[in-house]
């Protein structure tokens, strides 16, 4: 049996204060040889460890965030040789309660290896990122904490 040659991955990386897309990420990780694109949107909940929560403020060091996540799609890519696309775009700003933070979009011609692959990015993204939020709670307060040091688990490999 010949294999078959390894297509470019596509990738696509961005911080913006704009609202994000679950179907423009979709789209952006569509690709004819993917059986699966998992998107894992992250939100903002109504609370933290049963703190209300009024809104969230992000920031990114961006140069280097946009690194981070070159890097998890060239790791994702190693990992799963076949892999077609990795989306990761982050919100950064002032965000409500209900609205989309971050999207994570991998595309791969099976579904395991693309939900794998996606919970690996998130999580990896969660602990690389140079990334920041302030929460805002409902009785006045604030604190800034990194978004690595939110729950999540640790990632099944090394980070990057």
């Amino acid at each position: 049996m010949t294999a078959l040659p390894m297509t470019a991955l596509q990738t696509s990386f961005q911080i913006t204060l704009a609202p994000l897309s679950i179907e423009q990420v979709h789209e952006k990780a569509a690709h004819p040889g993917n059986g699966a694109v998992v998107v894992m949107s992250g939100t903002v909940r109504d609370n933290t460890a049963g703190r209300p929560v009024d809104y969230l403020e992000y920031q990114a060091y961006e140069p280097m965030a946009l690194k981070v996540f070159a890097d998890i799609a060239q790791h994702i890519r190693s990992r799963w040789p076949d892999s077609n696309s990795v989306v990761i775009h982050h919100r950064v700003g002032k965000l409500r309660v209900g609205e989309i933070s971050v999207l994570v979009a991998v595309g791969m011609p099976h579904r395991a290896e693309a939900f794998a692959a996606c919970q690996w990015a998130i999580d990896t993204l969660k602990h690389n990122a140079p990334i920041w939020k302030k929460e805002h709670w409902r009785d006045g307060s604030s604190e800034w904490v990194s978004i690595g040091a939110c729950e999540v688990a640790q990632p099944e490999t090394p980070p990057l």
